[in-house]
């Protein structure tokens, strides 16, 4: 039996951006895309801490080392600029299979704090 699990997971990453005129997605440095095995166009659910909101959506690359997270389309409506959000990503497993998640924390500025 396949089973949903917690692929990876960038904590307390901070919005840089946001543009509601735009088709909708998350953008993330390309930098974190890599250490966290999260592909381009992979649907995630985003978490903002300050308020409470929950989306979801799919990933764009952001330029590598640019510390950009950008949440575009609708979901800027449920975010601010300076917000912390965890973004977070799935995939089916089989039981047998699943080593655990990549686990990235964040500092202030986007740069990685911890890789667990």
């Amino acid at each position: 039996m396949m089973e949903m699990m917690l692929k990876a997971k960038i904590h307390m990453a901070k919005v840089t951006e946001k543009e509601i005129n735009y088709e909708g997605s998350i953008g993330i440095d390309e930098e974190l895309l890599e250490v966290t095995g999260i592909k381009v166009n992979e649907m995630v659910i985003v978490s903002d801490v300050n308020n409470g909101n929950r989306l979801v959506t799919y990933v764009i690359p952001e330029p590598r080392g640019s510390k950009k997270i950008s949440l575009n389309g609708a979901a800027a409506r449920l975010v601010e600029k300076g917000d912390r959000i965890i973004i977070m990503a799935f995939s089916a497993y089989q039981a047998d299979e699943y080593k655990g998640p990549k686990i990235v924390i964040l500092n202030d500025d986007n740069s990685i704090k911890e890789m667990k």
